[in-house]
């Protein structure tokens, strides 16, 4: 059950639809039949009592078929007290029992109309007309006090003389109960609801077909869940109203009903529950039982049921409700205490609520309306002559708590009803005067911005008629110009300049798009048209430059200086793109800043990792110039970076000139650490003057066991994280006496007032005094002057060595440099590897066979590419098993029922490039002719399906790797052998045999010298095939 939220919809909808109603049972059926119909609850059927038959029998239950009429078998339940007997007639037919009619008297043409105010005069109790009903009493919920709708009493219209009018019946002891959530509802107040149920719906609209629109409302308890049926009486609260239904109309504004119906209702009196009436169902089978009885019985006992209908006239009422299912509770009428009208008491509270009545109207003027238009209804006056009246009009228009207001429709005494109305109504007062409050704040808040706003215009106004000073978008204009006037800009760009000018000078400074254009503005100013930086392509200059920001990379410093060269003959280096390429931290930005220095141009750098649209890059509409106004940039020289090759767009890498610049070998990264890193480092942690060294053998240790990366950013941090634990133990080894903090304090006066006088920020330091606002804070001063740099006692020495070095750096982070030191078993080999991280890495290969069905098993986190390179190592394998001597014949089935298994250690590193093609396939050979293979032989190199050897790359960092494992012999492709005695220095190939080959048998020739499978395989698998 839903209640509608607000109610100037009844106005018109209760009007419309009470006559709406008044027609739907206008038209009465024929009577099918002419025996008497008794009350369904221990109803008897008695025959004609002229019928010699004497048969009677009775039963005790409701008849299985439906009713004779749906309108004559129900009568009108009278009042009592308002009813007038026919003087034609005495009998009493106002209860349960109508005589037999005629068929004349069952005529189509007799009517029962529910009159509305098309029916009779307008009057202003008349429920059904919007213009004398007076306003919603809560805008919240759309209880309206309205006048009361109409009751029928007797009389006759010309179309039915002999049925009267429907009254509000004073008992009606069992009605539809219909739970309402939110707030309850008061007597004398209408109130608009939802009903959503069918049966509910279905149950409705038969009471009004049958004239008793009568229901009772109980507001639902907090936490129970919105519906339609009571299924406990604890979900309710027992006190609640007697309520009419005065109109329904579909709840969507719908021609149908089948989202639910809108019900408004009108309470007439409160009403208690005293218990639930158990449903029946529908189509429930009846109980008949027949007796033979005498005609002096049989009229005694019709005597006697007459008797007892004419006692209990309430009997068969609500016994239709029984076929639908709703919720039937018995209900008792409550009435208030009686009360004196001139108790002072009573007086005093009733003039308080009209007075607050008055304070909450001024204050609220939805509520003044309320008020306004229910003082000019007819009601008006009795509501506020009638203390009970006062107080639920009080709680109906109010938006109390739901608990409070139902206190109010409970309370029977009128004293205490009035204080409980009184109590929310000073919560409303409260409320309305709380939102007064704020609304008056906001009122000030925003009148004074307002004047402050048209005082300020004023003042721009003035100042700008005296000359005294321009409007912000004057000042603009005239930077833009000064900006303008300073740059040598092309035709076109001026063109567009001028343009876009011309229109900010007619736009205001609020429109959207003068941010737009001052931006675009803004941006085309700043473009340094006709302004370049005097070039020194000094090649002298370029190798000093060089050769104090790197050390090494000679390769590098060659073909930048080649570039220089062609670029001091040409004039220019317009229109190059260089790109440097290799892994992280080998110095790649730090060669564009000395590019820029040797040629002493300005330097600038930006990201564009990870951007793929060329709006981000580029910039969007009118963000970045270049949209629609051309920039020459060809004499800006292009240097970018990348860590590899292959996201690079092929057009866009066609267009660079790219320049590999590789790894550091462990002797360039000891004399980087010795002559760049520790340095900077030791200056940056406050120890440039201080005895603190960092030997070379602890470098040593750092770059292979800790930085084993192919540049030095990661070796960078941990020099810089050595000399800040060496500045944290001195400090605390010295402690506070050897470095007080008065002597920096003392420091940094003095140095303020030492300082030449040609330094005001010096000589008169920039203080700011700060007072707290707050009581018990001092007062501090902030200073902008820098403290001073303690001196480290001369007595202080520092020194990191091979055996503290732990202390500093912690433990290793590469343990050793190769897994097996000893012969391994058949089925390894050793191959070398290039790292995501730029270094190489001695990468050993495990194979080992087990019962299965000739699968192959990869493990260690193998990419793509390194699994085709074992499915070809095995096939060639498996094609060449004879002249191998792994099988007799060549019938004999290969590895059919044995399964192989790969596996490279180091699981959590992936792996991938085909350079272990020879590692993998070496370790294949060993494992099917249990052939060992000596730890001290890795090998590098790409193969083919027939067993050719292919160049790979990286092997500056893979040789690096080997000569710190200890690798005494490298079988490399013959194709690669130029590039390792080009570019590996002497100092990491010394100590290591290079073999360079160019397909597998030189390999396995190679690999197994001197075992006996070897010697075999020179007569099946000479080196001359």
């Amino acid at each position: 059950m839903r209640s509608l939220s607000r109610t100037h919809v009844l106005s018109k909808e209760v009007s419309r639809s009470s006559r709406s109603v008044g027609r739907h049972i206008t038209q009465r059926p024929e009577l099918a039949h002419s025996s008497v119909y008794s009350s369904p609850q221990s109803a008897t059927w008695i025959n004609n009592p002229f019928n010699t038959s004497q048969r009677a029998f009775s039963s005790s239950y409701e008849h299985p078929f439906p009713a004779p009429s749906h309108l004559l078998a129900y009568p009108r339940w009278l009042n009592k007290a308002k009813q007038t007997k026919s003087p034609a007639n005495t009998e009493d037919t106002s209860h349960d029992r109508l005589e037999p009619v005629s068929a004349q008297s069952a005529a189509p043409k007799e009517e029962i109309a529910l009159k509305d105010s098309e029916d009779e005069p307008p009057a202003g109790s008349s429920a059904g007309s919007s213009s004398s009903a007076p306003p919603s009493s809560d805008d919240s919920d759309g209880s309206g006090s309205q006048n009361p709708p109409p009751s029928f009493g007797d009389g006759s219209s010309p179309e039915s003389s002999a049925i009267s009018k429907l009254s509000v019946p004073e008992n009606y002891p069992q009605v539809l109960a219909l739970p309402i959530a939110r707030r309850p509802l008061f007597p004398g107040f209408y109130k608009a609801v939802i009903v959503k149920d069918p049966a509910v719906v279905a149950a409705m609209k038969d009471m009004l077909a049958r004239g008793q629109p009568y229901i009772g409302a109980f507001l639902l308890k907090a936490g129970e869940g919105d519906s339609d049926t009571i299924t406990d009486l604890d979900s309710v609260h027992k006190v609640g109203v007697f309520a009419q239904i005065t109109s329904v109309f579909p709840a969507t504004g719908s021609k149908d009903d089948k989202d639910g119906l809108t019900v408004v209702l009108y309470p007439h009196r409160r009403i208690k529950i005293t218990d639930l009436v158990p449903r029946q169902g529908k189509g429930a089978p009846s109980t008949v039982r027949i007796t033979e009885v005498e005609k002096e019985d049989a009229t005694t006992a019709l005597e006697t049921e007459a008797s007892q209908a004419a006692s209990s006239p309430f009997s068969m009422q609500t016994q239709f409700l029984h076929e639908h299912d709703v919720s039937l509770v018995n209900v008792e009428n409550m009435a208030s205490q009686s009360y004196d009208k001139n108790n002072h008491y009573i007086r005093a509270v009733m003039s308080e609520i009209v007075s607050v009545f008055k304070d909450i109207a001024q204050m609220n003027p939805l509520f003044r309306d309320q008020i306004t238009a229910f003082s000019a209804s007819q009601l008006a006056a009795s509501v506020f002559e009638e203390p009970d009246k006062l107080a639920d009009f009080a709680a109906a228009v109010s938006t109390g708590e739901v608990g409070e207001l139902q206190d109010v429709l409970e309370s029977m005494v009128v004293e205490d009803r009035l204080q409980k109305a009184l109590v929310v109504l000073k919560k409303e007062l409260i409320n309305a005067q709380l939102q007064s409050k704020i609304s008056r704040d906001v009122d000030t808040k925003i009148a004074k911005r307002q004047r402050e706003y048209y005082l300020m215009e004023q003042l721009k106004m003035i100042k700008k008629e005296l000359g005294m000073e321009s409007d912000g978008k004057d000042k603009l204009i005239e930077k833009f110009k000064e900006r303008a006037n300073a740059l040598r800009m092309p035709e076109i760009a001026r063109k567009v300049f001028d343009e876009e000018l011309n229109k900010l000078v007619h736009l205001e400074p609020a429109a959207s798009e003068f941010n737009v254009t001052r931006n675009y503005l803004d941006w085309l100013t700043q473009i340094p048209w006709g302004q370049h930086t005097p070039e020194n392509f000094s090649i002298q200059h370029a190798v000093q430059v060089l050769n104090e920001d790197h050390y090494g990379l000679k390769d590098v410093k060659d073909r930048i200086l080649e570039f220089l060269a062609v670029g001091k003959l040409r004039g220019t280096v317009e229109g190059k793109i260089i790109c440097f390429v290799g892994p992280p931290g080998v110095g790649k930005t730090s060669i564009g800043k000395s590019i820029a220095r040797a040629l002493n141009r300005q330097f600038f750098r930006f990201s564009v990792g990870g951007l793929t649209d060329v709006a981000e890059i580029k910039g969007h509409r009118r963000t970045y110039v270049g949209m629609d106004v051309p920039v020459d940039l060809s004499r800006v020289l292009f240097v970018c970076t990348a860590n590899n090759l292959d996201t690079i767009p092929a057009p866009l890498l066609d267009r660079m000139e790219v320049l590999e610049v590789s790894g550091y070998v462990s002797e360039e990264k000891a004399v980087i650490a010795d002559k760049y890193l520790a340095p900077q480092a030791k200056d940056a942690s406050g120890l440039k003057n201080a005895d603190v060294t960092l030997d070379a053998e602890a470098i040593d240790v750092l770059i292979k066991y800790y930085c084993r990366e192919s540049g030095v950013r990661n070796l960078k941090k941990h020099i810089e994280k050595i000399y800040r634990k060496a500045a944290l133990k001195i400090v605390q080894d010295l402690g506070e006496d050897a470095l007080p903090e008065e002597v920096a304090n003392a420091k940094q006066a003095t140095a303020s007032t030492e300082e030449p006088s040609s330094s005001p920020s010096v000589t008169e330091p920039e203080s700011t005094t700060i007072s707290s606002t707050q009581e018990g804070e001092e007062s501090k001063t902030v200073t902008t002057e820098p403290r001073k740099a303690l001196d480290v006692p001369e007595t202080v020495h520092v020194k990191i060595t091979t055996e503290n070095l732990k202390d500093y750096v912690g433990p290793p982070v590469y343990h050793r440099d190769r897994f097996y030191v000893v012969p391994p078993p058949a089925g390894v080999s050793t191959g070398l590897g290039y790292l995501g991280n730029g270094s190489g890495a001695v990468m050993p290969i495990e194979a080992t066979s087990m019962p299965g069905k000739g699968g192959l098993q990869l493990t260690g986190k193998l990419g793509e590419v390194i699994r085709e390179s074992a499915q070809i190592a095995l096939s060639w394998t498996k094609s060449h098993a004879i002249e191998l001597g792994i099988t007799s014949s060549a019938t004999e089935q290969v590895l059919s029922e044995r399964d192989i298994h790969v596996h490279m250690p180091e699981g959590s590193i992936g792996k991938e490039g085909p350079s272990a093609g020879t590692a993998l396939l070496t370790a294949f050979v060993s494992l099917l002719t249990k052939a060992k293979v000596s730890p001290e032989i890795a090998m590098t190199g790409e193969i083919t399906l027939v067993g050719q050897v292919l160049p790979v790359g990286g092997l500056k960092e893979k040789i690096l790797a080997a000569h710190r494992a200890g690798i005494k012999k490298i079988l490399a492709p013959a194709a690669n052998q130029a590039d390792i005695e080009e570019n590996v220095p002497e100092s990491v190939k010394m100590g290591i045999e290079f073999v360079y080959v160019e397909n597998v048998l030189q390999v396995l020739h190679e690999v197994f010298k001197g075992t006996e499978q070897q010697e075999k395989w020179k007569t099946t698998l000479p080196l001359e095939q």
